[in-house]
């Protein structure tokens, strides 16, 4: 039975290794005609990098065929593995939907181009073999103009039946040159009705306080308990939730080992601040969520109480989860005894 809400997945980095490869030995040879074979392009793609702006470019790969005519074919089997290996109940899948557009367009053709993408990308995560709830995040982009990113903006307000959000992505670094920019499109957003969150205290290069308040969760937020513990208090009393990646911060040499980890959830569990665990670029990593909960069990970074905690907490916070309750709660009724029900505590005798 699927469990698991995953509140933090890339559409780009979401693509596991063998999939991509099986796509360009089938349309674009060129794309791996320097690897003698798939072992040697697995670990090209999966190892990790030395800095956030060295592992980001690894998504232009994937961006340039992700195109309308194939995302159904990549969101198919990105849906069928979550069902069937992660157990997911629920997903949120972030994109910048202008980056899914033909490269040789004008800016504004592009941008009238985003539309069809949220289109069917909405479409293609609906199969009834593989019943998860999903939803769209629109992602702004570091490298984008600030007209394209007021359009991603208004897309999302347009598109409320399969974006539940927005957020924005390219590298927190990037954001102090233009955060008067930032701050009008999220005031806007929330203005429109719309969710936010946002890839913010990720690095140390990305501790911007001045979005803080704009954002209703926060995409990694990891430098908060690390090096402003003094934030968390705030946090907590806006109901904010850290999407935590684990495996993310040993890819991108943002962390060097994972029990660094220890001290973010400790201090976040001692301030009240949830935390929602996540895979980010489950294929950039080769990992699934049960194995990121399976990592911070084996490291003591967490315990079990802990950990069910903040598999709750991913559904309190999810955007677009349409229910009071996670799916565990539901299967716990099933499966527990009731004095009303004979021969479901174990099987009848022939």
């Amino acid at each position: 039975m699927a469990l698991y809400a995953e509140l933090h997945r890339h559409l780009g980095g979401s693509v596991v290794p063998r999939v991509l490869w099986r796509y360009f030995e089938r349309h674009g040879q060129d794309s791996i005609a320097q690897f003698a074979e798939y072992g040697e392009f697995e670990e090209f793609y999966t190892r990790p990098r030395n800095t956030l702006d060295e592992y980001l470019e690894l998504h232009t790969l994937v961006e340039s065929v992700q195109t309308v005519e194939t995302l159904p074919y990549f969101i198919y089997r990105l849906l069928r593995g979550a069902y069937v290996f992660e157990n997911l109940a629920y997903l949120e899948l972030r994109y910048t939907p202008y980056l899914r557009t033909p490269e040789h367009l004008s800016q504004t053709a592009r941008i009238d181009k985003m539309a069809e993408i949220v289109e069917v990308v909405g479409k293609a995560s609906h199969l009834p073999e593989y019943p998860i709830v999903t939803s769209q995040i629109l992602c702004m982009h570091t490298r984008l103009p600030y007209e394209v990113n007021q359009a991603i903006v208004d897309l999302a307000v347009q598109n409320k039946q399969y974006v539940c959000a927005i957020d924005v992505a390219g590298g927190d670094r990037y954001y102090h040159e233009r955060m008067a920019e930032w701050v009008s499109l999220y005031d806007y957003g929330r203005s429109q009705g719309l969710n936010t969150t946002g890839h913010l205290y990720e690095t140390r290069d990305g501790c911007h306080p001045e979005l803080l308040p704009y954002l209703m969760r926060i995409g990694h937020g990891i430098q908060i308990p690390l090096l402003f513990p003094e934030l968390l208090k705030e946090i907590a009393q806006r109901g904010q939730c850290l999407e935590v990646c684990p495996t993310t911060y040993l890819k991108t040499g943002t962390l060097e080992d994972i029990r660094q980890l220890k001290l973010v959830f400790d201090r976040c569990f001692a301030a009240g601040v949830d935390i929602a665990i996540c895979t980010d670029n489950a294929g950039l990593h080769n990992m699934r969520l049960p194995f990121e909960y399976e990592n911070l069990l084996t490291y003591d970074i967490i315990n079990f109480e802990q950990l069910q905690t903040c598999q709750n907490a991913a559904f309190r916070h999810a955007f677009a989860w349409p229910y009071n309750h996670p799916p565990t709660l539901l299967l716990d009724k099933v499966l527990k005894p009731s004095q009303n029900r004979v021969g479901l505590t174990s099987p009848a005798k022939v």
